[in-house]
């Protein structure tokens, strides 16, 4: 360890060979159906939308797309997933995963090797309500370590389904709580202030991205089916239009999560499901989702399916 200390002390690179060096260590990630914009290690991603609208699917895609070894179009790497909801279908995600390994082998036989190998990848954590999530995030440095001790590799990727499931329940109790023993440890300022802090003190020592995903707070039907309207459209640069599509989200889309988790988030996407289909190569009608980028916001949008094998965009 001290050898490899001196090492990087006394190193010397160039600008090109240090952003060679860091491309190759931390690269651009491209997470279907968001392969518009790439993602990088260090981002904290927020999917909100209505349930259901494919948000844990794509939480699986990512996580597929990690744990597959980097010769079957993976990173190779390990996912942490904690799982909030506690809804969390692991034989959709094998079932994923095995279609993926059966497209990669050129509909050969599955390889079960390396199907248990990308397993062994997948950590899964269930939390059931918030003490035990911040009991969790306070020790994950340490199963951290003791994982990459054990694989040889890091984790690339922090998932969290759903960030907001214990919010209500909790704001319920701690109103009562501090009405009667002032138990100021239980506001949801503190809880959500100890959650950004320990997410952060953990991406310090173990660089990964972030994917929280969110259950949105809908307006009224009007609201909603308009927001469609407007996402199924082709953007506009007209300021009337872009207008009209932000007091729509005012309407429909409600921000619930203290500031302090509003401003640790650095990219925000707003999904949901469309009354349109299409039909697959088996005949099998599949709902059309929409995606919309609210932070940055990007002047355009994304369509995809959920099939058998994950997530496909559509034109």
């Amino acid at each position: 360890m001290t050898m490899e200390v001196r090492g990087w002390i006394d190193g010397d690179e160039s600008g090109r060979e240090m952003l060679s060096r860091l491309l190759t260590e931390r690269p651009y990630l491209h997470i279907p159906p968001f392969q518009k914009f790439p993602l990088r290690v260090g981002n904290v991603v927020e999917l909100v939308g209505p349930s259901p609208c494919a948000k844990t699917h794509i939480l699986m895609q990512a996580a597929i797309d990690c744990i597959l070894p980097k010769h079957y179009g993976g990173l190779g790497h390990l996912v942490l997933f904690i799982d909030l909801d506690c809804r969390f279908d692991i034989l959709r995600l094998s079932q994923m995963l095995r279609n993926r390994i059966f497209q990669a082998n050129k509909n050969q036989s599955n390889d079960e090797e390396l199907f248990v190998e990308c397993m062994r990848r997948f950590l899964y954590i269930r939390c059931y309500d918030t003490l035990e999530f911040l009991a969790t995030l306070k020790t994950l440095h340490y199963q951290l370590q003791k994982e990459r001790q054990a694989q040889g590799i890091g984790v690339n990727f922090l998932m969290i389904d759903s960030i907001g499931a214990f919010h209500w329940v909790d704001r319920a109790s701690t109103s009562l709580h501090l009405g009667v023993d002032n138990r100021k440890g239980l506001s949801l300022q503190n809880v959500s202030v100890t959650v950004v802090q320990e997410i952060k003190k953990l991406v310090l020592v173990h660089p990964m991205l972030v994917i929280a995903a969110k259950a949105t707070i809908l307006g009224n039907r009007y609201a909603a089916n308009e927001v469609k309207w407007n996402l199924k459209r082709p953007f506009s640069p007209d300021s009337a239009a872009s207008s009209v599509t932000n007091k729509v989200h005012q309407l429909m889309y409600r921000e619930y999560m203290p500031s302090i988790w509003q401003s640790f988030v650095t990219l925000r996407i707003l999904i949901q499901a469309s009354d349109d289909h299409i039909s697959t190569e088996n005949n099998h009608n599949k709902s059309v989702y929409l995606s919309e980028w609210l932070m940055p916001p990007l002047s355009f949008g994304d369509s995809f399916i959920v099939k058998d094998a994950g997530v496909f965009c559509v034109s």
